[in-house]
């Protein structure tokens, strides 16, 4: 009883296994892009660095600590020195001496000193700016994976609702071709029409294949911009194109536009850095400076020899230092052919690149969203007119297939009217799908949440 206990454990646990190797997952827009930003390497590159911006930023009060040091010196003289003197006690007699030095001599200090600018001030400032344009450009980083992973998403919904109508094409062909065979052995129809529909059949089959490989491909790559294995299998659940909705006011979407698109937002942020920087730059150069400074120094006897005994004897030796405050102004940047005049024209320049690459988003972008919002009407109105030539290609298939069962029309009027409704529904779906691509383009422009115009849900 025990060892079938066992064996029916180890069975279960294999089955439980294979299931598992085998399960689908099951993923949303929202938990796709979720995947994608959460195993993105870049963005984790991106969030590093943001994090180095943010300690700078945090700890930019650290200027205002003064720079302390302590140093100790040993030296030895080339060449030995003498002293030469008269013995004071041994007045009125003058008695001479003269000793030689020790050549060895010992030193130590410790110093602080403290720098007080204006352009301290605004260097902390500039630090919080450039943390600020840092979180800007992750958030842009983000809108952007997500932009394209759902753009992706909807791009495969696409080619496997193609191969379903491919694979309905496929068996009605296969259908069509048995009703052929049928015909010709009820002496309805002539070898030639059996054979006319064999030959569709086996010219279906490779683009069948090919399609299920396109799917296979793209279903892959997306795997990897997801952090997944590329055998990974997944289904993805159907997003609805829904209504065809037009946002109502164009002049309304570029103002928004101006404001609120990433890539305006994160040039932005760009500029205030590079303003706060040039002016903590011209602090530095056009105001004076303030340094406080203070120094312990000890100098071991030159008399004695630091190799006797008596190195560590405080009354060896001679203590000084002093506490200094100096006022101080540099003069080059006053002169624009020096090299901080040079510095600081450069960054001007600089700035005025930067306001013209602005300028210029601004246009393109302008352009780019009355542009898409005529691409979203043609889009409606081609899928409008798309929608009523489904439905008559769809009648038309139908009366030729009855036709062909009853031997009154040939093979090629109903492989004509099949291909006219495959063609049709093609493109149908393909416009619906292209709307829905703009509209996720159309929210990142006017930087509205995903969903906003698609009503396809967001992660925000």
């Amino acid at each position: 009883m025990t060892r079938f206990f066992h064996l029916l454990l180890l069975a279960s646990m294999l089955i439980c296994s294979v299931v598992s190797v085998h399960a689908q997952v099951m993923l949303t827009p929202e938990s796709a892009v979720e995947m994608a930003i959460n195993n993105n390497l870049n963005l984790e590159v991106a969030k590093i660095g943001l994090d180095i911006k943010m300690r700078k930023s945090s700890y930019a009060w650290n200027q205002f600590l003064p720079t302390m040091g302590v140093t100790g010196t040993l030296s030895r003289d080339n060449w030995a020195s003498t002293s030469q003197g008269i013995v004071i006690s041994a007045l009125p007699n003058l008695v001479p001496y003269s000793i030689t030095l020790p050549v060895w001599h010992a030193t130590g200090a410790f110093s602080a000193t403290l720098d007080f600018s204006f352009a301290l001030f605004e260097g902390i400032r500039s630090l919080r700016l450039d943390y600020e344009a840092g979180r800007v450009s992750i958030e842009k980083a983000k809108l952007q994976m997500e932009q394209g992973v759902r753009k992706m998403y909807n791009s495969i919904l696409l080619l496997e609702a193609n191969e379903a109508l491919l694979t309905e094409s496929f068996n009605n062909t296969k259908r069509q071709a048995d009703i052929a065979e049928a015909n010709y052995r009820a002496g309805l129809a002539p070898r030639l029409t059996l054979l006319q529909a064999q030959v569709a059949v086996e010219n279906m089959k490779p683009m069948v294949n090919d399609l299920e490989n396109n799917i296979k491909s793209l279903k892959g790559n997306f795997a990897l911009l997801l952090g997944l294995s590329l055998d990974t299998l997944f289904e993805l659940e159907p997003v609805s194109s829904g209504a065809f909705y037009i946002p109502p006011d164009v002049g309304e979407l570029i103002s928004r536009a101006a404001s609120e698109k990433p890539d305006i937002q994160e040039l932005r942020a760009a500029i205030l850095t590079l303003q706060s920087q040039k002016k903590a730059l011209s602090l530095q150069q056009f105001t004076p400076f303030l340094r406080l400074g203070w120094t312990l120094s000890t100098l071991y006897d030159p008399t004695l020899d630091p190799f006797s005994d008596g190195l560590f004897n405080a009354d060896n030796w001679n203590k000084g230092g002093n506490f200094s405050v100096t006022l101080g102004m540099n003069f080059n940047g006053l002169f624009p052919f020096t090299k901080e005049g040079q510095q600081r024209k450069d960054m001007e320049e600089s700035l005025q690149i930067q306001n013209l690459m602005l300028t210029q988003m601004i246009r393109e972008t302008e352009l780019e969203i009355y542009t898409k919002i005529n691409s979203l009407e043609k889009t409606r109105t081609t899928a409008d007119a798309q929608q009523a030539a489904v439905d008559l290609a769809e009648q038309s298939y139908r009366l030729t297939e009855e036709a062909y069962r009853a031997g009154l029309q040939d093979f090629q009027a109903v492989q004509s009217a099949a291909l006219a409704l495959e063609q049709a529904r093609l493109q149908l779906l393909t416009q619906q799908f292209n709307y829905l691509s703009d509209l996720i383009d159309l929210e990142y422009s006017i930087g509205v949440p995903f969903g906003t115009l698609s009503n396809t849900g967001s992660t925000k």
